[in-house]
């Protein structure tokens, strides 16, 4: 298999990556054979997933605007992947020029595409470094030299944390981010769950093992578990649900939408 460019020396292109599956489902062009097999296997059990993917992206717009609508002008994205069309530095410095966006991740693949992307915006940086070792991150030059943690962050975890089994202890390194951040600083979440997925729980297990099956287990936590992740901080209105759902900019008809589209949870928090 020939390495295009933008694929980093060091990195096996045989094994799919969850990142480069998430490219494909929105319809970007980072990603391998290997990674649309896997991703479409998936779909053969949830045919659905591109949609969610979708529903996922259109909550994230709404909630950068949301934040700069409050204030917010410096953002931290963990677990950013490859960064494609409509992504958080473009939404929230359309917004606000003077947005501050730092991304998180620890694929190789989206590290190092996000640099091509972001070279030239001195506003924008991306980080190497794993959610589950939230010190590191705070801690990593990119993030402490161009975010101000004494002022006001929203921190994005969107689509990330069902990727972190319990043995990562996913609640404890939250916490950890949560205390970092200032007052009035907000956490926004999406979070994978089997509650709202149109189908049995068998048949979305399905999905689940395809996941298993390439060493990135997918965690379906139930919404009383996402709620947990926002301890110490008031959510804010309409709470956590399904991400349609979350301010919407135009009345939801369900029977109109894409049943896949109200899978899964989507909520944001602000610290007192």
């Amino acid at each position: 298999m020939e390495r295009p460019a933008w694929a980093p020396q060091g990195i096996d292109i045989t094994v799919p990556s969850v990142s480069r599956m998430y490219d494909f489902y929105l319809g970007g062009s980072h990603n391998f054979e290997v990674d649309r097999e896997a991703a479409r296997k998936a779909m053969e059990f949830m045919p659905g997933l591109p949609k969610i993917m979708q529903a996922n992206r259109a909550f994230m717009r709404r909630a950068v605007h949301y934040a700069v609508g409050e204030g917010i002008s410096q953002f931290l994205d963990i677990g950013s992947g490859i960064p494609t069309f409509g992504n958080v530095h473009e939404i929230a410095q359309a917004a606000d020029p003077g947005a501050r966006v730092a991304y998180v991740d620890h694929d190789p693949v989206a590290v190092a595409h996000s640099k091509a992307v972001l070279e030239g915006n001195d506003r924008a940086v991306i980080a190497a470094a794993d959610l589950r070792r939230p010190r590191e991150i705070v801690k990593s030059p990119e993030v402490s030299g161009l975010l101000d943690l004494d002022r006001p962050v929203a921190l994005l975890l969107v689509a990330v944390l069902h990727f972190l089994e319990d043995a990562d202890e996913p609640q404890a390194a939250v916490a950890e981010l949560r205390e970092a951040l200032a007052p009035g600083s907000l956490v926004v979440i999406t979070h994978a769950s089997y509650e709202g997925i149109p189908l049995t729980r068998e048949e979305a297990g399905g999905m689940v093992g395809v996941y298993e099956n390439i060493r990135n287990p997918l965690v379906m936590r139930s919404r009383d578990e996402i709620m947990r992740f926002f301890e110490g901080y008031e959510m804010v209105e309409p709470g956590l649900v399904s991400m349609p759902h979350w301010r919407p900019e135009t009345p939801v008809v369900a029977e109109q939408e894409d049943p896949y589209a109200f899978s899964g949870f989507a909520g944001v928090g602000r610290k007192a």
